[in-house]
């Protein structure tokens, strides 16, 4: 099952670690550190499912379900609480909130993307639950976030991990442009030490293995002073 999740976690090396997880079991993700980004994602994105954070600055994380539930964008949006509180008193405060689960910290990452799974499948949110076909496609290339399998024009492309990465998130949008620092921030987790300089090496190499003749590239374009794009045009 493959699903978009928002993590909204103010600790940014614990928000890593959940990013990073995720994307080991297929999902993607969006990752925000105070209650009010939380929520603003949550209303444009429309996220499948999300992590959230029981102390979050600006917007706590009781605030931030409360107006999802009372809302018209998201009041169905699955909730996983996360909190350092273990009393019964909060975890009654965090269900009443709307939270359809609760983690106390510390926690392993296993259980998190198991107690994930479950409400996700509980919920019939995610594209596996939803039946619908997980492989993103654009100019002839297609990207599958389960199998983690790339083609181009039918053949089987080998990338690395922080290749696949990016192909996926522009895939997912073509004619999108992407900057280095957005591109980049598909990458982390995989290339710790990157710079958005190393983007352009990824770039140069993705053109390598799906350009028909990488110096004229047709589908991973540059926009000069921007970033790049995938077309959403065959080439």
């Amino acid at each position: 099952m493959c699903a978009h999740v928002l993590v909204a976690e103010d600790d940014e090396k614990q928000a890593e670690l959940i990013r990073r997880s995720l994307l080991a079991e297929g999902h993607t993700a969006t990752v925000v550190h105070d209650g009010a980004a939380a929520l603003d994602a949550a209303r444009r994105l429309r996220p499948d499912l999300l992590v959230l954070d029981l102390m979050l600055p600006v917007l706590d994380g009781f605030g931030v379900c409360r107006a999802l539930r009372g809302g018209t964008e998201q009041p169905d949006l699955p909730v996983v609480m996360l909190t350092a509180r273990s009393g019964e008193d909060d975890l009654l405060l965090g269900l009443d909130a709307g939270a359809d689960d609760y983690l106390t910290k510390p926690y392993s990452p296993r259980e998190l993307m198991a107690r994930i799974r479950t409400v996700l499948r509980r919920s019939g949110r995610g594209i596996g639950a939803r039946g619908e076909d997980p492989v993103v496609r654009a100019a002839g290339i297609s990207v599958d976030p389960v199998r983690h399998e790339v083609r181009c024009d039918g053949a089987p492309v080998e990338c690395t991990p922080a290749e696949f990465q990016i192909l996926l998130a522009m895939a997912g949008e073509p004619e999108r442009v992407f900057t280095r620092r957005q591109l980049l921030q598909c990458t982390r987790g995989f290339d710790r030490a990157s710079t958005e300089r190393a983007v352009d090496v990824h770039i140069m190499n993705l053109r390598r293995k799906i350009e028909p003749d990488p110096r004229r590239p047709v589908r991973l374009l540059t926009v000069f002073g921007v970033g790049y794009k995938l077309t959403g045009t065959r080439a």
